[in-house]
């Protein structure tokens, strides 16, 4: 078996022997011939299968160590096919911190159709070892929290998971597989939104999941193929070829976030940082260098009481005001209007985020320009 970053380059690109191209095809067609009647065909139809798809997908299986992966037209397809692994009157105990979409997700559309959840925050593992139930069949949640950064222990709640008999899903989309594999963690299914650090620059939306054994692998194909929500050729190549430079590329955010780091933490009108890494001596700093390879480049701070959010992230002139993250380029959210909007105030406020926080996805660029750009925008509130 090759090396992760080998395997990032060269994975799912079987050599081509007819025309000896390097590149997997781009397979642009939404039906497949049957040599005769009655033939066993491992390609009929684009929403059953597709080569180009194929490739991204054994990929991804891969890098997880997995049974197999499964690539959809968005994260929030990948979420729900996952989800579906549960029925009316299976309860499922969720992480409190969740992506708004999953929120929605969760009370306007399985909620009303009979599967029951709990709320529970899981950096806690007393707290989620008793919400557990006679019904309860599985646990969702995300290992770094999107927009606080909030981390939990996938070792500790698979063992708790297991022990009763509970799917452990877990949605890895601020780590991905080159800082973390959950599945080697104790995980059952990982699942990521692609369009973020996957594919790596705006350009498609994608999600993808991997499974842990061919059981849950032929469940969520059933789900993906009865669904419909696949990912289209094109797409999944842009989705391998972003893969390969995937280190790369976390590297660099990493680094620049740490540079970002460094410098909110000498700025007054910052009130407080969120970062896996910032405080070592927590239980964050902890499980995420047990755990992980390291904690991502998105971060989170909070500006001080009576500064205006707004004003500073419109008087940003190159960092992108824009929802998602894990893009090439730098991109600023204000959680509380954007990306979380959807979840009613009193509730948002009991998660912890408020109006003075701001997320950035810190990019790819330099990172004294990225600092210039705060810095300036700072002087303005």
């Amino acid at each position: 078996m090759v090396k992760f970053n080998t395997l990032l380059v060269r994975g799912g690109r079987p050599n081509d022997n007819t025309t000896g191209a390097v590149n997997v095809p781009i397979y642009n067609s939404s039906t497949f011939r049957y040599p005769k009647l009655g033939s066993d065909v491992k390609w009929d139809y684009e929403r059953s299968g597709n080569p180009t798809r194929d490739a991204v997908e054994d990929v991804c299986a891969a890098l997880e160590n997995g049974d197999r992966g499964f690539a959809f037209s968005s994260g929030m397809a990948a979420i729900h096919a996952a989800l579906s692994l549960f029925k009316p009157g299976d309860h499922v105990i969720i992480g409190d911190n969740i992506y708004g979409g999953t929120f929605r997700l969760v009370n306007d559309f399985l909620k009303p159709r009979g599967v029951e959840f709990t709320e529970v925050d899981t950096q806690d593992t007393n707290a989620v070892a008793a919400a557990f139930q006679d019904n309860t069949k599985g646990v969702y949640f995300e290992p770094v929290t999107n927009p606080l950064l909030k981390v939990s222990s996938v070792k500790q709640i698979a063992k708790i998971a297991h022990q009763h008999d509970a799917l452990v899903i877990v949605d890895n989309t601020f780590l991905t597989p080159y800082l973390q594999r959950p599945l080697d963690l104790g995980a059952d299914v990982v699942l990521h939104s692609a369009t973020k650090y996957l594919g790596g620059h705006s350009d498609f939306t994608a999600g993808m999941i991997v499974t842990k054994n061919k059981e849950l692998s032929n469940q969520i194909y059933a789900v993906q193929n009865t669904i419909g929500a696949v990912l289209a050729p094109q797409e999944a190549n842009i989705l391998r070829r972003g893969i390969q430079t995937l280190n790369i590329r976390m590297d660099r955010h990493i680094q620049n976030a740490e540079k970002i780091i460094a410098y909110l933490k000498s700025n007054p009108k910052v009130a407080k940082i969120y970062y896996p890494t910032v405080d070592q001596t927590s239980d964050d700093f902890k499980i995420i260098s047990e755990e992980a390879k390291g904690a991502g480049g998105v971060l989170s701070f909070e500006i001080k009481d009576g500064l205006d959010a707004a004003k500073f992230v419109n008087s940003l002139q190159l960092i992108i005001l824009a929802v998602s993250l894990g893009a090439a380029e730098s991109l600023v959210e204000v959680p509380a209007f954007m990306s979380h909007f959807e979840i009613p105030k009193p509730e948002r406020l009991k998660m912890g985020i408020k109006d003075e926080l701001i997320r950035l996805s810190v990019g790819l660029e330099d990172p004294d320009d990225l600092i210039a750009d705060l810095k300036q925008a700072f002087e303005q509130i």
